[in-house]
């Protein structure tokens, strides 16, 4: 598989090239408290809920491909029981994809708007009664959300969106995680809560995929969970029960991640994953990246502590629409 070739850039992308690996090292080190200083911050403690529901005889994972990515989306959801499966008449559900960068769609370092999208419209079409996407953003909250396309594509198919700048903090009980963390208390108010992740390469944990991008729920201080990220990670896994997690790679971005930047790094993969099994998602999503899931310290201690299963033969193949 080789990457698409170079299209020309204006200045200010090539500027954003060379300073993209300055911006990540700065939001690690600095624990983005640039935006989360902002928020409100809810005093008493609340405990975590468990989003899930029943999975009765079904499978765990489903993989769509294809150059449509909401078409992916409907097929991989479909396979899974479709969202009536997940999501009932009058329940508030919490989309959670990744807008963490000020980078365009095609620079794959925030997940596809078409696929946030398309999870809007099931959602609402399975009866949601309110739909929220949102993430805690690294770089400008608005202007993560503009340019990655989510705003105004999750806007158009019916969501209430929050950028990070207006979102309230909670103080939640984290076992396991490092202490005096808040989490984004829309999540805590969620029916259910949708994981939408992109696959992209990480300067730390090799990849970024589902259990990660729990970091985008987590307020100030969350840059201290990098400093033993396979184990933090898990804990990520174990601590965030979604309802489903929707893996997205339209287009992956193969190197220079989280960040990214330069076109050359990004891969049309042309895919989306539907999942109940958080560790089978990751599992597959790091495999588009060359990596054996035992290979990679966070998804073998997320199996050990029995929280999925990392066998990518369980994943149903749809082929190519």
């Amino acid at each position: 598989m080789s990457g698409p070739s170079t299209p020309k850039v204006t200045r200010r992308e090539a500027l954003l090239r060379l300073s993209s690996t300055a911006v990540a090292a700065a939001a690690v080190g600095a624990g983005f408290a640039t935006f989360h200083d902002r928020r409100t911050v809810s005093a008493s403690a609340s405990a975590i809920p468990d989003w899930r529901v029943p999975q009765p005889g079904t499978g765990t994972a489903a993989a769509a491909r294809g150059s449509d990515p909401a078409g992916n989306v409907r097929r991989a959801v479909a396979a899974m029981g479709g969202m009536e499966r997940f999501v009932r008449k009058g329940e508030t559900v919490l989309v959670k994809p990744n807008v963490g960068w000020d980078r365009l769609p095609e620079q794959a370092a925030n997940t596809d708007p078409q696929v946030v999208a398309e999870i809007v419209r099931l959602c609402i079409a399975a009866g949601a009664r309110r739909v929220v996407v949102t993430d805690i953003s690294c770089n400008d909250p608005r202007r993560c959300f503009a340019r990655s396309g989510i705003q105004a594509a999750a806007t158009a198919a019916g969501a209430e969106v929050i950028e990070s700048g207006r979102l309230h903090l909670a103080t939640a009980a984290l076992p396991g995680l490092s202490a005096g963390l808040q989490v984004v208390e829309e999540l805590l108010r969620a029916d259910r809560v949708i994981n939408v992740p992109v696959v992209k390469h990480h300067s730390l944990s090799r990849v970024t995929l589902g259990m990660k991008n729990w970091f985008g729920v987590l307020g100030k201080g969350r840059n201290r969970l990098h400093q033993d990220i396979n184990r933090a990670v898990a804990e990520l896994g174990a601590t965030f029960r979604p309802t489903l997690t929707v893996v997205d790679a339209t287009r992956v971005l193969a190197a220079n991640g989280p960040v990214g930047g330069s076109l050359a790094d990004v891969l049309p993969v042309g895919a989306v994953l539907a999942a109940t099994d958080p560790v089978l998602a990751d599992a597959w999503g790091a495999s588009l990246l060359g990596h054996k899931p035992e290979g990679l310290g966070f998804i073998a201690e997320a199996e050990r502590r029995g929280l999925g299963r990392a066998d990518l033969a369980l994943v149903k193949e749809l082929g190519t629409a």
